[in-house]
Parts: structure tokens; sequence; C-alpha cells
């Protein structure tokens, strides 16, 4: 995929929005991101997707009421892109296992969402994706870090 120089604050918030106008008013969103543009090269709608997957993923853990808080923070050579839930956590354990294609938690699920996310991130962007922290019954973070 081609990417090009796009701005991640704009793509995000396009991907957020989305999600929200399909989600229960009992899932609060929360955007906290610098002002301005942060330009950085993207797919954008492969990137889109990527936040979409990440949201569905948390709005599955919060199991119905619960937080979602997207955060962007600005460093000088890339950026990190931090997706927290208030959900029910994952454990230590499994931090690597959820990005394997098949794993899934999902009664009605193929287990490709992470594994593609993973893939959209590292091979076509050049990033990283990983579980940042977690806690049992207090929600995880997921990161992405991307080189601007």
């Amino acid at each position: 995929p081609v990417l090009l120089k796009e701005n991640i604050i704009a793509v995000i918030d396009t991907a957020v929005n989305y999600i929200k106008a399909r989600t229960s008013d009992k899932i609060k969103f929360s955007l906290r991101m610098p002002s301005g543009d942060i330009t950085v090269p993207l797919n954008t709608a492969l990137f889109e997707w990527v936040i979409e997957n990440l949201c569905k993923n948390a709005i599955d853990a919060l199991h119905g009421v619960g937080e979602i808080e997207i955060a962007v923070s600005d460093f000088t050579q890339v950026i990190y892109v931090d997706i927290r839930d208030t959900g029910k956590g994952i454990p230590k354990s499994m931090f690597l296992t959820i990005f394997r294609p098949g794993f899934t938690t999902k009664k009605k699920g193929w287990g490709l969402g992470l594994s593609l996310a993973k893939r959209i991130v590292e091979e076509y962007h050049d990033g990283k994706i990983f579980v940042h922290q977690s806690e049992m019954n207090k929600g995880s973070v997921i990161r992405i870090v991307l080189k601007k």
C-alpha cells in the first residue's frame, strides 16, 4: 500500500467518530491529542481500520459499559497512539498470543483482527503494536508506535 504524509490526528478522529456513532451511549469515548497537525507516513484506509478494530475489541472487553480513551503523544522521531479501555484486562501470559492469527476469546470470531492490525502497523507502516499495560478487571492499553 502507498503511504502518504497524513495528519494522524484527523485520521484517528474520523475513525473514532465512525465507531462512536455505532456504539451504545454507555461507552464513553475520549480523545487526548495535541492540537494542530502531526503528519506521519500513513495509508489512511488501513490505519483507520486498525483504530476501528482496536476500539471494537475494547468495546467487547467493556461488556456494554465503560470508557475508551485514545491518546496521541508526539515525540521528536515517533508518535505513540494509546488505546486505553476500562475493560476486563489481558493476562500477562497472553500479551503476545493475542496478536497470533486464529487467537480469539469470542464465540463468534475468526481471530484475525489483531493479527491483521499487527501486520498493517508493523509490515506496512514500519511501526510497532503491543500491549503496553493491562490489569485484570481494570483495563488495558494497546500502544502503536509510528515513525514520523
